[in-house]
């Protein structure tokens, strides 16, 4: 494994007891800029997890908390008018970092949620009639509760596939629940320190674009892709009732880039079909709409989805 990784999660690990999944395809996203959708009950350490990885990479952070009365303006920024010169004046929002954790997303209503898809998309925001680039690197980490929840909105479909992951986040072990306990009972978690800079960054970025991966296994990632489409086709069926879309060309696109990134963080040059296998759920369980037939009988995405790994065949 390459030793500046090796590096960098010993020291997110000062401040995380587990969660190795999440913070590795947190690891991910931010190397191929795509952004992550963190699902999960309140006190998982999704927040603190974030807040780990930019100061281990020495990034700018900003936190925003989503609430129904929240504004798009107050993510963005605005254009304030100056009494005294008597002209406009731009108001830079919170968007303006590099790693943006908005917490609790699915609390805002859909106009502030959309605000976030140009600057998700584009990295930019328009403001008035001017339009700024963001810095780079610019992830948007967002977080968001069970949409059982009280309180919390569905996030429109346009939206989730600006997301390249979305990562359910379970709880810990037992011992992992009990080292955490004991360290916060003992104020012993260690001050994580910046062991990265943005130039080893942009280093391990070409270092991942490097990463070789098969004619085979790129025809594979787009006939798994076809098959959340045209289940029928691959012999599935059984399942096509409980899909109303499959996934979109972006799942295709992020696949692309995620299978490398995950074949380097796990110290090959090369991509394997176990990789695809690894990351696949994260990528595609957001953007496969299902019927209400699934939903009424309980039938998930990561369900389908494992029905296509085993459907379609490996290379």
């Amino acid at each position: 494994m390459n030793e500046k990784i090796v590096q960098l999660k010993n020291e997110i690990s000062k401040a995380i007891v587990g969660q190795e999944n999440m913070i590795e395809t947190l690891l991910i996203g931010l190397f191929t800029n795509g952004h992550i959708l963190l699902e999960g009950v309140p006190g998982l350490a999704k927040t603190t997890t974030v807040k780990a990885i930019s100061n281990a990479l020495n990034l700018e952070f900003s936190r925003i908390q989503f609430t129904p009365d929240l504004l798009p303006s107050d993510i963005l920024g605005a254009q304030i008018y100056d009494m005294k010169t008597g002209e406009f004046k731009t108001k830079r929002g919170p968007i303006f970092t590099n790693l943006l954790l908005a917490d609790e997303i699915n609390r805002a209503p859909a106009k502030v949620q959309s605000a976030l898809l140009e600057v998700m998309q584009e990295q930019q925001v328009t403001l008035g009639e001017k339009t700024y680039n963001i810095d780079k690197p610019f992830l948007v980490l967002a977080t968001q509760n069970p949409v059982e929840q009280e309180g919390a909105y569905s996030l429109p479909e346009a939206q989730l596939d600006r997301f390249m992951f979305k990562i359910v986040v379970g709880y810990n072990t037992k011992e992992e629940e009990y080292q955490i306990a004991k360290k916060v009972s003992m104020n012993s978690f260690e001050k994580v320190q910046a062991v990265l800079t943005k130039q080893d960054i942009d280093t391990i970025k070409e270092q991942i674009q490097n990463i070789y991966i098969d004619k085979e296994l790129e025809d594979y990632i787009v006939e798994l892709i076809f098959a959340t489409r045209d289940p029928a086709s691959y012999g599935l069926e059984d399942i096509e009732k409980y899909i109303q879309f499959g996934a979109s060309p972006r799942a295709t696109i992020d696949m692309f880039k995620a299978v490398k990134a995950k074949a380097f963080l796990r110290g090959n040059d090369h991509v394997s079909p176990v990789d695809i296998a690894l990351i696949i759920k994260d990528t595609l369980r957001h953007r496969i709409i299902l019927s209400y037939e699934a939903q009424a009988v309980g039938i998930t995405t990561d369900d389908i989805i494992q029905k296509v790994l085993e459907a379609v065949k490996v290379p």
